[in-house]
Parts: structure tokens; C-alpha cells; sequence
């Protein structure tokens, strides 16, 4: 049994927050000193620590949350440019934060230590009636799991994005494609894009060996490393224009028209939404609603469209409505047995 086994859930999640606190005191005694660094002594006066504890978080900020934390002659400091510039929020634009965030929140299965401090920073800018919200979220993220090896991919990854720099790694194939073997990759990093539908986080980037854009989960990136070749992005433009027939994350496939048809009783809840940039809707003679768009294929709309079942129907193209509806029918057998 492991040492924390007999701890009460509550307290586990309670301690987590509380060294999450603790960390960032020592990151803003840092912080606040600049280039010429500050002692463990001092940085103990100031949040009521032991110089020991204080030890233990300075490690824990180089390991685990990454912060390029320096030590030299008895004196600590954060590396220059390690914090980007104070924002300075409006109420609005806080809460327009707290939305986003609380939406990555619903999508991330892992604790991950740098948005729980994102959390809590934004926390202190928020009215206090607004800090009940903040700290269910708080509370819920600390009960998940934690990863610290996919938590590093994804720092190691973002560090290259930001300064352009390419990666170098493993990508183990999908399970579905047979006994492939693990492929080393050369990749300049032009984005990362979580997914709605796999609750997956994606690198999209250009594959230096096939000479083509392509995508990678990141949870199958084995052994990264940043290499010091720097490369130049596209412009945002470009890319976006590339991404957009995407119906979330694969946007390489054909072009392919959609067309679906809405029952009546449906048709008011799939007009309140935008499901994808290109689509069309017209209302019919008899209330249904047509839904049209033009997507990068269409692995990815199916899941959506067996998602209203048998409030909608496959127009085109014919490849799609046979496959909808052979797995309609697959499932009412099953369901017959």
C-alpha cells in the first residue's frame, strides 16, 4: 500500500492546493528580485517557510513545473524573459479567460500543474463573489491523475512553438495501424490544438522527412527533444486557411460536400450553432432543416451526425449515408439480441 493510500481524498486534494500556493509564493519572491536573484533565507522570511521546504519547492519548480529557475553563489533567481508582461484585464476580458480555461478544464483528463497555477493567478484578479467558481475548478483538476512525462512533452513543446525551434522525436503509431514500428521525426511545431472529440491534445507542424504539414497526438511522442535549427512559421493566415475544412482536427483529406437533413423537431437547436465555418442551412417546406458544408473528409462529422440518431438523415455524399446507415442497422441487431 502506498504512503498516501490511508490519506482521506479531501486532504489529498487540499494538499495538492496548498503546495500549489506555496510554489508560487516562492515564484513571486523570485520573480520580484530579477536578475540579481534572491537567497533561500530570504525567500523563507518573506512566505513564513523553512528554509528546507524552501529548498524542496526550488527543486520542485526546476523539475516538475520547468520554470528555468537558476542557482549561483547562494542566490536564486528565474531566467530573463521566463514571464511574459502583466496583462491588464477588464472585468469582461477576465471572466472571457475563466470561460476558456474553465472549458480546458472539461477537456483535459490529467492534473496539469501549470494550469492549475494559471488558475489560481486568475483567481486573484477576480471579484470575490467570482472566486467560488475558481475554486471547483481548483478542487476538480486536483483530483485528476498526474502525468508528469506527457506534462513535459507538452511544456518542451510549447517552449519550441514560442521560440521556433525544431523537435526532434518518436512517433509511435495508432494502434489500428498494425505493427508498425515507432518512426523518428524532424517537425517544425506551427501549432497545438486540443480535440472535442478524442479530449486529445494535437501537434500540428511541418515533417521535415515527408516534406508535407502533418499531425501528431501527443500523447504518442516518445523521447522529445528541441534541436537548436530554428525555422521560420507561415504566416497565421496561411495556416488557418489550411486548418479551416477541418471538422476538428484532420483537415489533409478531399474536400467533400455534406448534406444532411434535420427533422422538424430538431431543426430550432441545430440553427442555434455555427458547427462549422463553411456551413449552409435553409429551412424546408415542412420545417426540417438542410445542413450543408464543405469538410476535409468525413471520419470525423460521422460521430456527430450518429450523435442526433434518428433525427437526421444522411443526404450526401451516398459513401457517408451508406455508412450511417449500415451502423444504424448494426446497432438495432445488437440491441434485437
Amino acid at each position: 500500500m502506498a504512503a498516501g493510500d490511508n490519506v482521506p481524498e479531501g486532504e489529498r486534494i487540499e494538499g495538492k492546493r496548498d503546495r500549489l500556493a506555496r510554489l508560487l509564493s516562492v515564484l513571486r519572491v523570485l520573480h520580484a528580485h530579477g536578475e540579481g536573484g534572491v537567497t533561500p533565507r530570504e525567500i523563507a522570511r518573506r512566505t513564513g517557510m523553512s528554509e528546507r521546504t524552501v529548498y524542496r519547492d526550488l527543486k520542485a519548480l526546476q523539475e516538475e513545473m520547468r520554470v528555468p529557475v537558476w542557482g549561483e553563489g547562494g542566490r536564486w533567481g528565474v531566467e530573463a524573459g521566463a514571464f511574459l508582461p502583466a496583462l491588464r484585464l477588464t472585468l469582461q476580458e477576465a471572466m472571457a479567460v475563466f470561460l476558456a480555461a474553465r472549458l480546458m478544464t472539461r477537456y483535459v483528463d490529467r492534473y496539469d500543474p501549470t494550469l492549475a497555477s494559471a488558475f489560481s493567478k486568475l483567481e486573484e484578479v477576480l471579484p470575490g463573489a467570482m472566486h467560488g467558481p475558481v475554486e471547483r475548478t481548483l478542487d476538480e483538476m486536483a483530483q485528476r491523475r498526474t502525468d508528469e512525462a506527457y506534462n513535459r512533452r507538452v511544456e518542451d513543446l510549447t517552449r519550441s512553438w514560442a521560440e521556433q525551434r525544431v523537435v526532434r522525436f518518436q512517433y509511435v503509431p495508432a494502434g489500428y495501424d498494425g505493427d508498425r514500428e515507432p518512426e523518428w521525426r524532424d517537425v517544425r511545431p506551427y501549432l497545438l490544438e486540443p480535440s472535442l472529440e478524442t479530449h486529445a491534445l494535437y501537434l500540428i507542424g511541418f515533417d521535415e522527412g515527408r516534406d508535407a504539414l502533418r499531425t501528431f497526438k501527443v500523447e504518442r511522442i516518445r523521447d522529445l527533444s528541441l534541436t537548436p535549427r530554428r525555422f521560420e512559421a507561415p504566416a497565421a493566415r496561411e495556416l488557418a486557411a489550411a486548418l479551416r475544412p477541418a471538422w476538428d482536427i484532420i483537415w489533409d483529406q478531399p474536400a467533400t460536400e455534406v448534406a444532411l437533413r434535420f427533422a422538424p423537431s430538431v431543426a430550432a437547436r441545430v440553427r442555434e450553432a455555427v458547427w462549422h465555418p463553411s456551413q449552409r442551412v435553409r429551412t424546408l417546406a415542412d420545417g426540417a432543416l438542410e445542413w450543408r458544408a464543405t469538410l476535409a473528409g468525413t471520419v470525423e462529422i460521422r460521430l456527430w451526425i450518429l450523435s442526433w440518431g434518428e433525427d437526421v438523415e444522411v443526404i450526401a455524399p451516398a459513401s457517408l449515408r451508406e455508412d450511417v446507415a449500415a451502423r444504424h442497422a448494426r446497432a438495432a441487431a445488437q440491441y434485437s439480441r
